[in-house]
């Protein structure tokens, strides 16, 4: 799977969680349209077949992201000294 960039991660992220309460709020169906898009791109993005798959793929590559953020930070610690 191609690690998608976080901020595109995030942005879908946002956009499935925005879809996911204006539904749950008042469906409508301009809501669950709305819904199963974002659903269908968080899908895509993280290479899952579910909304529940998609969503632990998603924080297991946030908790990546995250890591490699900390690992850069040591480097750059370890470079200065």
């Amino acid at each position: 799977m191609i690690m998608p960039a976080e901020k595109d991660l995030r942005a879908v992220l946002a956009r499935f969680a925005q879809a996911r309460i204006e539904h749950d709020v008042l469906p409508t169906g301009r809501t669950s349209r709305a819904l199963e898009d974002a659903t269908y791109t968080l899908c895509v993005i993280t290479g899952s077949r579910t909304a529940e798959q998609a969503l632990r793929a998603a924080d297991a590559l946030l908790d990546q992201y995250t890591a490699g953020r900390a690992g850069l930070r040591q480097e750059d610690e370890t470079l200065a000294a």
